[in-house]
C-alpha cells in the first residue's frame, strides 16, 4: 500500500512539472489530462483510460477502420474480374489495378465503419424564439450504388428545426452526410438514414433532408440517360405534417 502511493506521488509529480496535472482531487483519484488522457485512482490501486470525447476519429479507430478491411482479398477479387472479363491482369497497365482498386474502395466506403454519433455528439446550446431554422444546402457527396456498384454524385440539403436550443455544428452536418454516403448506397435509403440520424441523437422539433444525384449507372448501362437526376426527400416530426414550415424549409432549400 505505502509503495503504491509513494510510487502515485511520484506520477503526481512528474505530470505536475509537464502541466499535465489537474490539480482538482477527488475520491483520493489523480487525474492527468492533456495528451496522457489517464485517470490514476490510488484507491483502486488502477489505471483506468478516460474516454475520447473528441468528435474526430480516433489514431485507433482510424486503424480499426482500414483493419476492417480485408485488403489482399479485395485485390485477389479484382484479378478475378479482369481475368473473367478476358484481361490480362499480369500486364504493365494492370498489375497494380488490384491493389490500387482495394485502396480506393477502402476510401470511399470508409463510412462503412463509422458512425454518425461521433459527429452529432458536438452539440450545442442557443437561444431559441419560435421556429428557428437550421438549414445546410449544397453538401457534395459521392456515393457508390449497391446494386452495380458504379458511383453516383450529387448534393445533400439538410435541414432541422431545434428543441430547447439544442444545435450541432455544421460541419458535423456535413460529416454525417458522408458517413452514410461512403457506404454501398441507394439514394432512397441514403436520404431517410440521414434524417433518422439527425432525429436520433439531436431529438429535433422537426427534420428535412432533400439530395439530388445523378448515377452513373442510368449514364453509363442499361437506358443510357445522361441529363437526369434523381431527387428523394425525407420529412420527419413537425416538418412532415407542417405543410407551411416544409414549402417554408424547400422554398430555402431553392426546392420549391
Amino acid at each position: 500500500m505505502t509503495y503504491c502511493r509513494q510510487y502515485f506521488d511520484k506520477v503526481k509529480l512528474v505530470a505536475t512539472r509537464i502541466g499535465m496535472y489537474d490539480a482538482a482531487e477527488s475520491g483520493g483519484g489523480t487525474s492527468l489530462n492533456g495528451n496522457g488522457r489517464t485517470h490514476v485512482d490510488v484507491q483502486l490501486h488502477s489505471v483506468v483510460p478516460l474516454p475520447n470525447r473528441s468528435s474526430r476519429m480516433s489514431d485507433s479507430q482510424e486503424s480499426s477502420s482500414a483493419a476492417a478491411v480485408d485488403m489482399p482479398r479485395v485485390e485477389a477479387a479484382v484479378r478475378e474480374m479482369l481475368l473473367g472479363l478476358g484481361e490480362n491482369p499480369d500486364r504493365e497497365g494492370l498489375k497494380d489495378t488490384p491493389a490500387r482498386v482495394a485502396r480506393a474502395y477502402r476510401e470511399i466506403l470508409a463510412g462503412m465503419h463509422e458512425e454518425p454519433g461521433i459527429h452529432l455528439a458536438r452539440q450545442f446550446s442557443q437561444e431559441q424564439t419560435g421556429d428557428d431554422l437550421v438549414i445546410l444546402r449544397d453538401i457534395d457527396f459521392v456515393s457508390v450504388c449497391e446494386h452495380h456498384f458504379l458511383p453516383f454524385t450529387g448534393r445533400a440539403h439538410v435541414a432541422y428545426l431545434p428543441d430547447h436550443g439544442k444545435v450541432t455544428g455544421l460541419s458535423k452536418l456535413a460529416r454525417t452526410v458522408d458517413v452514410f454516403a461512403r457506404r454501398p448506397q441507394l439514394q432512397e435509403q441514403l436520404t431517410g438514414q440521414i434524417a433518422d440520424a439527425l432525429v436520433e441523437h439531436l431529438d429535433p422539433r422537426g427534420v428535412a433532408v432533400v439530395v439530388q444525384a445523378e448515377h452513373s449507372c442510368l449514364k453509363l448501362r442499361g437506358a443510357r440517360k445522361a441529363e437526369t437526376e434523381m431527387v428523394t426527400t425525407a420529412f420527419r416530426g413537425e416538418l412532415r405534417w407542417d405543410r407551411a414550415l416544409r414549402s417554408e424549409v424547400l422554398g430555402l432549400m431553392k426546392m420549391s
